[in-house]
């Protein structure tokens, strides 16, 4: 005899404490143990750790995709940015210039390939024409210009549709951004090259006024003229 019956209890008495039992038993066999919980709890919380960590990622490509797209000046105009023709050209424009003869840049015209557009018209002997150009007729203000320019960064920009050289790197960098916009560090740079009377009068025409000299990334110097 079961103790229910000894204890006297009724058929539907029996019948419900018989459920009652059964329902505790599922639910002890439904209900997960602590253990696997913690254990799921855990793997939720890497979970969404790594979907922000995914998450952090992407928006940093999309903003470093953004920047790469407007032209950039390369980091502190190192020559180790540099693609090696280019790289080369400049230090023999650099040491032509800082020889203080203007017949120096010879050589780098040798190594360019070609001579350069000095926005000069007749250059039927590009040393002459530049001499005479110049304010002191030795063409040294020339050189001072090379000088200056090649000690700011570069911008790069793309040219042509040839994939391996299509860039080209205009020197200084501040020859292609908006001359009215400059940041407080740009204007500092910007006075380094120029006179505060020739900085205004580009702020006012909103366009460069001074020397750009531009390398294509094959090594071909292409351009060192004023822009007016």
């Amino acid at each position: 005899m079961s103790e229910m019956e000894a204890a006297g209890a009724g058929p539907n008495e029996r019948s419900l404490h018989g459920y009652m039992g059964q329902r505790r038993t599922q639910q002890q066999m439904s209900a997960p143990p602590r253990a696997t919980c913690k254990w799921h709890q855990r793997l939720v919380q890497r979970a969404s750790s790594r979907i922000a960590r995914l998450f952090n990622v992407l928006v940093v490509a999309v903003v470093a995709l953004v920047h790469v797209s407007a032209p950039r000046a390369d980091e502190a105009g190192d020559p180790a940015k540099l693609p090696p023709h280019v790289a080369d050209l400049r230090d023999v424009i650099l040491t032509a210039a800082h020889s203080g003869k203007i017949e120096e840049l010879k050589a780098a015209f040798d190594v360019s390939g070609s001579v350069p557009d000095f926005g000069i018209a007749n250059m039927s002997d590009p040393i002459k024409a530049l001499k005479d150009a110049s304010e002191d007729h030795q063409g040294r203000d020339i050189l001072a210009a090379l000088i200056q320019a090649l000690d700011m960064p570069p911008v790069t920009l793309p040219l042509g549709t040839d994939i391996e050289n299509n860039l080209i790197y205009v020197w200084p960098y501040l020859a292609e951004r908006p001359i009215d916009k400059l940041t407080p560090p740009e204007e500092v740079d910007l006075y380094r090259l120029v006179t505060p009377a020739k900085a205004a009068e580009m702020r006012e025409k909103k366009r460069w006024l001074w020397w750009r000299l531009v390398i294509a990334a094959d090594g071909t110097w292409t351009a060192f003229k004023k822009s007016n």
